[in-house]
């Protein structure tokens, strides 16, 4: 039986949680903007797996993991502010040779690396570490039956796919693109510059 009391609890406070911006939200406005919507779903794809994996691992207990072993917390956040810095510092680095294609990138493999790229900003994103470890992990009770953890894996996946997805349709919209493609060079020093102080604000905290 379904623990709805709880799976509501769960749910008012992720939706709080996936909505404040982050590295996240940047990593997907940046792609729906630059690249093919294929791209950005498939990107937005990556971001809600590693969602379901700490919202799983918060729900088993993953903190008192990170209680125990405190070492691997801070490794985590190193680990993480350290790709988020690289992330940032290369789209900086890329904006100076930009060369918009006429072409969106559609192909499997662009599919393949956008996704990747999702997993890989989510899972190194210390927010999402941090949030799932400490609030999300506060909200789900201890010793859940498994329709009630089935329920609240759902909620996540509806609530992440949903918001992550819309700001991708919304951002991949045409005009959208457009006015992207006319200030390609800033737009990307801007969001590199995001992710980049993201990184080092969690690097220095």
């Amino acid at each position: 039986m379904i623990d709805w009391s709880a799976v509501i609890a769960v749910f008012s406070v992720y939706i709080t949680g996936v909505m404040i911006p982050g590295p996240n939200f940047v990593a997907v406005v940046h792609k729906a903007a630059s690249s093919s919507r294929a791209s950005a779903l498939a990107l937005v794809g990556g971001i809600v797996v590693v969602n379901l994996f700490w919202a799983s691992c918060a729900i088993l207990g993953v903190g008192m993991v990170f209680a125990a072993f405190p070492w691997l917390a801070l490794f985590v956040k190193f680990a993480g502010a350290a790709y988020l810095m690289w992330f940032g510092a290369r789209l900086i680095w890329l904006a100076r040779n930009k060369r918009q294609s006429a072409a969106p990138l559609l192909s499997g493999e662009g599919l393949r690396r956008s996704f990747v790229q999702g997993f890989l900003t989510n899972i190194a994103n210390p927010k999402s570490v941090a949030f799932f470890a400490a609030v999300f992990a506060s909200a789900a009770p201890a010793h859940v039956a498994w329709p009630t953890f089935c329920a609240m894996i759902a909620v996540v996946a509806l609530v992440a796919g949903s918001w992550y997805c819309g700001v991708a349709l919304a951002m991949s919209h045409g005009s959208v693109a457009s006015r992207y493609r006319r200030c390609a060079v800033w737009i990307d020093r801007i969001c590199g510059g995001i992710i980049l102080t993201l990184g080092l604000r969690q690097l220095i905290r």
